[in-house]
């Protein structure tokens, strides 16, 4: 077992070589549910272990003080440490599973459920041979906090989660959402020390380690922050809290259960109101229980009841209900439809007119992961600067993003102009527009991007096609785009002409004298 400080490489790579182990024995889109809780578990002890050594050398040898609960942030009973799990030769599963349930029931207040619902004892699927090479694996290195600290073991689980996402294919949505537009959405509202941070759809909990990175990066106090989230899904949620366990955040409250149908954050009878919300909810469910929200008992449906095919109105509302009503504000990333579906327009109309939609911003495809369609970030506020009532404004962004093997992302020069627009609030040609109430009134509450911004051809378009196989000039390259324009126009003016000409001769009755039978 090694004793020295891990790099990041060294971690990343010990980490998912853990995960190709099990290739072979289950899906990799359920690689997840045995690989972090063994991490965690392993941590748990490293640590234990690392805090019984400081002890022991604090007091001079004496073990009975080295086992004190006080001088240990997680209790690991006798007989559900890793080295025990280690010593089993047969049966393995069953050990991880004590081990696990043992660990969980000595820590209630803060490790209850948190390992998830793994069948760790099915021994078709996992045999005590591959279990084995599995803790011996992860015996190589020593977790300790000396070893690897926190924010180091907390960007290679983030590694992990993202491994996991691109092995896993579309499944992965559930528990991942792309980093960079997760700190974008960050930068956009700004977190303040001492706030309290929602996120209604939590994941794996990046949106809410988000709001601890933003501070870190600039140098504020974040241990103030109050953290928290909810998840339907037990495993995806017991990945949240295991990854703010691992970034060393341990306030924090992360609850199990469908956000629409029982919201678990209640204060006063009422739901409880968050400074910041950050989400990415699952967009257009078609499983939810329309009829119970349609008198929701919290009130949330002050603008009207979704259609049953598409949930997306009913998170929104959820989310505005959720907000401090003098603080409050939300930066919520959606499909573009909820920007302009016939559908949902009279609740759009209302939402509109209440004058808590702030930012309206188009991004590029891609960045939905494993979703080829374009994404939204709608900011809505509470209580707007006076200089920002009545108006509303739209960032045409598409072109900002960056693909590379096969991912997009958002590069920091992009989310740099992207929020820097978004601060100035103010327009700029083929980029933002803001546009008051009248004007988006005239558009009967349409809030696609395209009716307040001109679209123009980016210079970095120009220069992706310049410089394809043929490498065509730039003045190529437009030309053709322009004539490709002209053909088209031409193509749907013949077929009009041919239509209505085959629609006229179909409704015009047969001449007298003709053929034609009664």
């Amino acid at each position: 077992m090694s004793g020295q400080k891990i790099t990041q490489s060294e971690l990343e790579s010990y980490l998912w070589g853990a995960a190709t182990l099990l290739r072979g024995y289950i899906d990799a889109g359920d690689y997840k549910q045995f690989i972090f809780p063994l991490l965690f578990f392993k941590r748990l002890c490293d640590v234990y272990d690392e805090e019984c050594a400081y002890a022991l050398a604090e007091s001079g040898g004496d073990e009975a003080y080295a086992a004190f609960e006080e001088n240990h942030r997680f209790r690991i009973p006798v007989g559900a440490h890793w080295r025990d799990v280690r010593d089993n030769a047969s049966h393995v599963g069953k050990a991880i599973q004590d081990a696990l349930r043992t660990i969980e029931k000595a820590n209630p207040d803060n490790l209850y459920g948190v390992f998830g619902d793994a069948q760790w004892t099915n021994k078709e699927r996992l045999p005590d041979r591959m279990l084995k090479e599995l803790i011996e694996h992860f015996s190589k290195h020593t977790l300790s906090l000396a070893n690897c600290p926190e924010d180091e073991l907390g960007v290679g689980y983030e590694f992990l989660i993202k491994k996991f996402a691109d092995d896993s294919g579309h499944t992965a949505a559930e528990f991942y959402t792309n980093r960079t537009v997760v700190h974008l959405m960050t930068e956009m509202l700004e977190p303040q020390p001492g706030e309290s941070i929602y996120d209604p759809t939590c994941g794996s909990a990046g949106m809410l380690l988000s709001a601890v990175a933003h501070l870190q990066r600039h140098k504020k106090e974040w241990r103030t922050l109050r953290l928290y989230g909810q998840e339907r899904n037990l495993m995806t949620s017991s990945i949240g809290r295991m990854n703010l366990f691992l970034h060393g955040i341990e306030d924090f409250r992360i609850q199990r259960g469908d956000t629409l149908e029982e919201p678990k954050f209640i204060e006063g009878g009422c739901l409880q109101r968050f400074d910041v919300v950050l989400a990415n909810p699952p967009y257009s469910i078609k499983q939810w229980d329309r009829d119970k929200f349609a008198v929701d008992p919290w009130g949330r449906n002050l603008h009207g009841t979704p259609p049953q095919g598409r949930a997306d109105y009913a998170f929104w509302q959820h989310i505005l209900a959720s907000l401090n009503t003098r603080t409050g504000r939300c930066a919520i990333l959606f499909p573009h439809g909820v920007l302009f579906r016939n559908e949902e327009k009279a609740m759009r109309a209302k939402l509109v007119e209440s004058d808590v939609v702030e930012c309206v911003l188009g991004l590029g495809p891609n960045l939905f992961y494993n979703s080829p369609m374009e994404a939204c970030v709608v900011i809505c506020r509470m209580n707007k600067p006076k200089a920002r009532k009545g108006k509303v404004l739209f960032i045409n962004a598409v072109g900002e993003v960056t693909r590379e093997r096969a991912q997009s992302f958002l590069t920091d020069d992009h989310i740099t102009r992207i929020v820097n627009a978004y601060r100035r609030f103010a327009s700029e040609s083929g980029f933002t527009t803001v546009a008051d109430m009248e004007m988006i009134r005239a558009q009967e509450h349409n809030l696609s991007i395209p009716l307040y911004v001109s679209k123009t051809i980016s210079a970095q378009l120009i220069m992706e096609y310049a410089i394809l196989d043929d490498k065509p000039t730039v003045q190529q390259t437009i030309s053709e785009w322009k004539q490709g324009s002209r053909d088209l126009r031409a193509s749907m003016d013949t077929l009009f002409r041919t239509l209505s000409h085959s629609l006229k001769i179909a409704v015009e009755p047969p001449q007298q004298g003709g053929t034609g039978e009664k």
